[in-house]
């Protein structure tokens, strides 16, 4: 599915401000897509702010958890295809509120679909969660989209009822031809520059190299399917086309992560960006002082996407670490319309990488 298929579209991003929703937007605006964004209010000197966009695409400032005026955004946008992003994203913060990061990550999900249940010309949505969703028993295997869902954090817990929202609306309401093809996303662990959260490694391991203070680490021996930002939102991109082109077949649960072998410890992200960073230190927490509990092994299957949408991985490990520094150094001292021009080459970067690959493997 080429990816010139969001020309002219009308596409509609909730989470628009975030690390994912802001390069999601830009990927889309680069492909001439007509894109409004829906989410809380972009922060000073973050990502969405610091390449401008609000001067490139429609965003609206409103709560997901306020389905009226979800709902109204919705039916003024008459968007085409519609990607549900906005959510609490971590999973320390979820140990401090939970009852907040289920309101968020559940009703969220809720309203979302009910305003594309209300807007009957829409044709196709993907809803976004995580790899955390299922019910991980820490053997180390690969998770296939049929695998039970779970989760023992609240965040992780949110995001698999989410998953199941998904499927009850997806069957409930939009299994008829005349109603909007509806998938979910779960991606593995996301890296790129312009991540801020607090409590996320490559975020906390940036501010710390440019404080000159040691990178805290709490689990070490952890292991994730890291990659670099632009890997999944390619398979959403193709998805979303596939959802709104063939339809019905395309519905159901998508894993978007690093191959069997491709997944690396936490201390090993750390080393390498420390190393492409070019100096800094590494401090490690006690492992016997009591800490949230978190996944010690997360790996997906994505065989799925592979065979029936044609994604895979274009970035090695260390080439989604280096351009992620790249990436998080030239915003020190770039802003505005430059900005946006070196994510749009970046990206376009990528789209060549792909159809190189591709073309290798046709021969």
């Amino acid at each position: 599915m080429a990816l010139t298929f969001y020309k002219g579209k009308t596409v509609l991003v909730t989470g628009d401000t975030g690390f994912k929703g802001s390069w999601l937007s830009l990927w889309l605006l680069s492909r001439g897509a007509r894109v409004i964004g829906y989410a809380l209010p972009p922060k000073k000197r973050e990502h969405f702010d610091a390449c401008s966009l609000t001067r490139k695409m429609r965003h609206v400032d409103g709560d997901i958890r306020d389905a009226r005026h979800l709902e109204k955004v919705m039916h003024g946008a008459k968007p085409d295809v519609a990607f549900h992003l906005a959510a609490q994203p971590l999973v320390l913060e979820s140990y401090k509120d939970p009852v907040d990061t289920f309101d968020v990550n559940v009703m969220g999900t809720v309203n979302f679909l009910e305003a594309v249940r209300a807007y009957k010309s829409i044709k196709a949505a993907v809803v976004i969660t995580t790899d955390k969703v299922y019910e991980n028993s820490e053997d180390g295997r690969a998770f296939r989209e049929s695998d039970r869902l779970g989760g023992h954090d609240p965040y992780s817990g949110s995001k698999a009822a989410a998953e199941l929202v998904t499927q009850s609306y997806s069957r409930s309401f939009f299994a008829r031809d005349s109603g909007a093809s509806v998938a979910s996303a779960r991606a593995g662990n996301v890296i790129g520059g312009g991540d801020f959260a607090q409590y996320r490694i490559v975020p906390d391991c940036i501010r710390a190299l440019k404080s000159g203070k040691p990178i805290v680490v709490r689990n070490p021996c952890s292991t994730r399917p890291w990659q670099h930002v632009l890997e999944p939102l390619y398979g959403y991109l193709l998805l979303a086309a596939s959802l709104f082109e063939a339809g019905k077949e395309f519905c159901g649960p998508w894993n978007f992560g690093s191959s069997p072998g491709q997944s690396r410890t936490v201390e090993e992200l750390v080393k390498e960006l420390v190393g492409v960073w070019g100096n800094g230190t590494v401090r490690f927490l006690d492992s016997k002082k009591p800490k949230p509990r978190e996944a010690n092994h997360l790996q997906l299957n994505s065989t799925k996407a592979a065979s029936l949408l044609g994604w895979e991985r274009v970035f090695t490990f260390k080439e989604s670490i280096r351009n992620t520094v790249e990436e998080y150094r030239i915003m020190e001292h770039t802003r505005g319309d430059e900005l946006f021009l070196d994510r749009i080459k970046r990206i376009e970067s990528f789209e060549k990488k792909i159809n190189t690959k591709k073309a290798i493997s046709r021969k």
